[in-house]
């Protein structure tokens, strides 16, 4: 019971870490605004340490480095402590258990990227429907419109109906079919 709880604490707190971080990427990277609610808790969460990472980790191409290497950290911390509280030891290979446990951490981000993902088209296009003019509505724009823009090319909207976002949705559902499987053939994966 206590090791369940926990799990359960562990899994949260870094979640929401994660997954802020992550936020905080995508975010600068699509150049969504910051100028609003979302934008003022993911900086308020995570400037602390993305700031002074910045110092020494600089940005490439305009992707911000520092906030993707912390997300990165944290997963794996939040790995080693479910581990450890699983009862397993590191002892015996730390070299081997040190690679291992960074890989899993860099596919459960790709995997929380992909949840992020969708939980971003899920709300914009609640947002479209309800109140499309919504002061949060540039945001979730702004982190969707490049993956309907793939899509957008090819198929064209049904009857004023954009089908873009039901595509993006099925892609990332495979994605993470395809990490599933992925994660299965590494030990300790999930």
């Amino acid at each position: 019971m206590l090791s369940q709880i926990g799990h359960l604490l562990i899994q949260t707190v870094f979640g929401v870490f994660v997954y802020a971080l992550l936020l905080r990427f995508y975010m600068q990277w699509l150049r969504a605004p910051f100028r609003n609610p979302v934008g003022q808790f993911v900086s308020a969460l995570t400037d602390w340490i993305v700031r002074p990472l910045r110092r020494v980790v600089p940005g490439l191409f305009g992707l911000d480095l520092a906030t993707l290497l912390i997300a990165w950290f944290a997963e794996a911390l939040m790995l080693v402590l479910i581990y450890w509280l699983r009862g397993f030891s590191f002892a015996g290979a730390p070299g081997i258990a040190a690679g291992m446990l960074f890989t899993i951490a860099a596919i459960e981000l790709l995997r929380a990227s992909l949840y992020l993902l969708i939980g971003v088209i899920v709300v914009q296009v609640i947002i479209s429907w309800v109140n499309p003019h919504a002061p949060l509505a540039p945001v979730f724009d702004a982190l969707t419109r490049p993956f309907y823009a793939l899509f957008r090319r090819f198929i064209p909207a049904i009857g004023n109906v954009d089908l873009s976002p039901l595509f993006v949705l099925l892609v990332a559902q495979v994605l993470l079919i395809l990490l599933d499987n992925l994660s299965r053939l590494l030990p300790g994966g999930s």
